[in-house]
């Protein structure tokens, strides 16, 4: 049996509380997207180097739940790069019990475009003009 391998770097990683369940005790599907969303925001934001808003994602499933007690961590890598917007492959992966099996919980492509002061989009610079940081661990 071949072990899944997560794609991207490691860009966030917290733990699902009791305040993040549904009144059956599951994690709800928002507050994982929610994560999911804001490591895409920082994977964006250092490529863009500036502020980002999201502006679409693919559709996502769930493979496995998340519980009480996961550590939840999100694994972004930039697809593609246009103009002013950005494609970013997220994905989750939760530690059960803290220090169990990994498994990937869910998947999905975010877009972003990146923003002036004004919202108005601004072009993404070329990778050369980027600090070292903003590329460390992306091979798109």
């Amino acid at each position: 049996m071949s072990v899944e391998e997560t794609r991207g770097r490691l860009t966030t990683r917290t733990i699902a509380m009791p305040a993040d369940t549904n009144p059956s005790g599951d994690i709800f599907g928002g507050w994982v997207l929610s994560q999911m969303d804001m490591a895409a925001g920082i994977c964006a934001g250092q490529r863009a180097q500036s502020r980002v808003v999201t502006v679409a994602l693919d559709s996502m499933s769930f493979i496995r739940p998340v519980k009480v007690g996961d550590i939840l961590g999100v694994y972004t890598d930039i697809i593609s790069v246009g103009r002013s917007s950005m494609n970013i492959h997220v994905e989750a992966w939760a530690r059960r019990g803290r220090i169990g099996t990994r498994e990937k919980v869910t998947e999905a492509t975010f877009k972003f475009v990146a923003i002036d002061e004004a919202g108005s989009p601004i072009a993404v610079p070329n990778e050369k003009d980027l600090p070292a940081y903003a590329m460390e661990g992306y091979s798109y």
